[in-house]
């Protein structure tokens, strides 16, 4: 049986994640458990993005899903919070024994590879997304899979 762990305080000098909900998953549609998460500053309740950790290894997860989804609402880009977002979600990911951890962008996300890069994380390829995944299914076609051993 999965057991969530309590993320304990998710904070830096200007950044907090707080815990919206916990997924358990669904093995039968080869969903993992997950926490979602807003980001907001650091003592404010203004959401500015959020982060998923995904905790489980799928050939979905590892090759077109990573372990690591975050968005940026688009009035707070360029300030480095998905990388920061990222590194709360560390010790976490530890404690769920997560290693490596795999975090996929589309390869036109410039952004998004950078904050992979920021990390310490290592390009190892692009791959062709398979055509039954909704993210084929959006529109999106190859992805970047970084890898970032903890």
């Amino acid at each position: 049986m999965f057991k969530f762990y309590d993320p304990g305080k998710l904070i830096d000098n200007d950044l907090e994640l707080v815990l919206v909900k916990e997924y358990r998953g669904n093995p039968i549609n080869g969903f993992v458990p997950s926490y979602k998460f807003k980001m907001t500053h650091t003592g404010k309740d203004e959401e500015i993005g959020q982060i998923m950790i995904r905790v489980g290894n799928t050939n979905h997860i590892v090759r077109y899903a990573g372990h690591i989804g975050y968005t940026v609402h688009k009035e707070y880009r360029g300030n480095r919070y998905a990388a920061k977002a990222c590194k709360l979600l560390i010790p976490l990911a530890r404690k769920h024994e997560l290693n490596p951890l795999w975090i996929t962008c589309n390869p036109d996300n410039i952004p998004s590879r950078r904050t992979c890069e920021i990390l310490g994380a290592k390009m190892i390829e692009i791959v062709n997304l398979p055509k039954n995944t909704n993210m084929y299914i959006r529109g999106e076609r190859h992805k970047c899979r970084y890898r970032l051993d903890l």
